[in-house]
């Protein structure tokens, strides 16, 4: 099948106008990352920011946002818990972890919930952008120690 010139139209644009939610319990990095991303890409909408794996399940089932950024360690509910329910609602919604761990453990545990990808915080400005663009171009975001760029 041979996309039409406004089915590639709207896939660019699904690409470049971004709809997220974002997840941490730390007001200074919710703050952060939307300064972050309405800076460098203001074409992208900021749907919500959630600081618990409950209140995200709920703005991504009310919002329907196309990407999530969720913090890993989060009170109540995990981050990776969150994923998980995401990722069962099929809603389309890719997901990608933000933490400050980092280890081949917890990568597969990341990939096991559902997420689509991680950025470690102290990367953030490095990473994020480009892995919220690899998510919506449908790729995956893990960075390994032997391997600098994103696999797919």
């Amino acid at each position: 099948m041979i996309a039409s010139p406004a089915s590639r139209r709207q896939e660019a644009n699904s690409r470049t106008n971004a709809r997220v939610v974002i997840a941490d319990d730390h007001e200074i990095v919710l703050e952060g990352i939307r300064r972050l991303l309405t800076r460098l890409r203001p074409n992208w909408e900021i749907l919500g920011e959630a600081t618990n794996g409950g209140q995200t399940i709920e703005l991504v089932k009310a919002l329907k946002p196309n990407v999530v950024v969720l913090d890993i360690t989060m009170p109540g509910m995990s981050g990776l818990e969150a994923a998980r329910r995401i990722a069962k609602m099929n809603l389309g919604c890719r997901i990608l972890i933000f933490t400050v761990h980092d280890s081949d453990w917890l990568r597969s545990e990341i990939s096991d919930a559902g997420a689509h990808g991680y950025v470690q915080k102290s990367q953030v400005a490095r990473d994020l952008v480009a892995a919220i663009e690899r998510l919506l171009e449908g790729g995956t975001f893990f960075i390994d120690e032997t391997e600098p760029e994103s696999s797919q």
